[in-house]
């Protein structure tokens, strides 16, 4: 153990001289994770958005009032958009064109007294060609009131048809109006933001792009078993009074002891720098500790069968790239579900932001004990394959 030591403490002395460690291992995946916080963190907090709508009530009955008062105005008074009223369609329109509103709503005249005999009308919503997402949420907004208004007048003119009787307009306007009073009893409620297993930008793009780059980092050290062959030094090693298994030990120690600096100062970095939350301290270590290890295997058991340092890093990095990508670093695969989310569990990045999930959400280090045991076991497989080829690597 102690030649393993020596040999890993001699290759770290020569990475510290070496600035590229600190380069891929600090400099990049803090910028990377500044860079995608700072571009998505205003999407992902609705605190952050500028959004603004224009409505142009141009009937002024009780089922346009519904839709301003009720819908638009809470909106409003949650500080969540800007509402504003204009007198026509015209000016409405104007506004949306121009990127003055988002999106804007033109109620028609006619529009209560349609919805009180049943028939059809349109709620029409003009969007801003350079705001789609916002114009669609104008669209879903519209779309759920008009949902209601039709759910309420199938019921009113169902109960008419089960009497027998033809619909009075007066009558029909006064049960519609008793039914859009009743509470809904249904309603979606607001939830803590510590009971929900989402991560915030700021701490998604910094732990993905920490355990990104932490594979990059790792190779550092497996791969100074092929520069000690390519370069001679193998064999002087060889020649010395120490096991084999010391030579390797002493490069998987470098390996490790780098991934787990470099995975703690971009912690404490993009904690205090860019406000990350990771979450429980002890859970978080356990996960940084899997997270070393399985990348320390699955860099080792690429190395095992390269025939060189040059092939041997090129492989590695397109390897962690790949993983990366399918873990979803990058962007939530949960969004686009189906099988590729499902093929994300097969990388330990995916489990690795999972277990960050449980501890966002107020878990201790027993909520991380799946996700980490889960990474380890990329791990274990991957060094017992390397394991094979291990004997290629110790040679002159």
């Amino acid at each position: 153990m102690g030649a393993a030591l020596r040999i890993a403490a001699k290759d770290l002395r020569q990475r510290l001289r070496d600035r590229s460690v600190f380069l891929w291992g600090i400099v990049a995946p803090l910028g990377l994770a500044a860079i995608f916080s700072l571009l998505f963190a205003g999407v992902s907090d609705t605190s952050e958005l500028d959004v603004s709508y224009a409505v142009a009530d141009l009937d002024g009955g009780p089922s346009a009032r519904a839709f301003v008062d009720d819908v638009l105005g809470p909106i409003e008074e949650q500080g969540l958009f800007d509402v504003r009223e204009v007198g026509t369609a015209a000016e409405a329109e104007d506004l949306a064109a121009g990127g003055s509103v988002d999106a804007a709503f033109v109620i028609p005249r006619g529009f209560s007294a349609a919805v009180e005999r049943g028939e059809d009308i349109a709620l029409e919503v003009i969007g801003n060609v350079d705001s789609p997402t916002m114009a669609q949420v104008a669209e879903a907004i519209a779309g759920q009131f008009a949902g209601e208004i039709n759910a309420v007048g199938t019921a009113v003119f169902t109960l008419f048809a089960v009497r027998g009787e033809a619909p009075d307009p007066q009558a029909v306007g006064e049960l519609i109006d008793e039914v859009m009073e009743i509470p809904t009893p249904v309603a979606i409620a607001e939830t803590d933001e510590e009971a929900s297993k989402q991560l915030s930008a700021e701490t998604f793009y910094s732990a993905g792009m920490a355990v990104l780059f932490l594979f990059l980092t790792v190779q550092f050290g497996i791969l100074g078993l092929l520069e000690e062959r390519n370069n001679s030094t193998m064999a002087r090693l060889l020649a010395a009074p120490i096991p084999r298994w010391s030579i390797i030990g002493g490069k998987a120690i470098t390996s490790f002891v780098i991934g787990v600096a470099s995975m703690t100062v971009l912690v404490v970095g993009t904690t205090l720098l860019l406000g990350a939350e990771w979450g429980n301290s002890w859970g978080v270590g356990l996960l940084v500790l899997a997270a070393v290890f399985s990348a320390l295997g699955i860099m080792f058991v690429l190395a095992a069968f390269a025939k060189t340092a040059e092939q041997a890093g090129n492989l590695q990095s397109i390897v962690a790239f790949l993983l990366a990508m399918l873990g979803g670093t990058f962007f939530p695969l949960a969004q686009a579900g189906g099988w590729l989310e499902n093929v994300s569990l097969l990388t330990p990045h995916a489990w690795f932001l999972r277990g960050l999930g449980d501890l966002a959400a107020g878990g201790t280090v027993v909520e991380a004990l799946p996700a980490a045991g889960a990474i380890a076991l990329f791990g274990l497989v991957t060094l017992a394959l390397g394991s094979l080829g291990a004997r290629r690597m110790v040679r002159p």
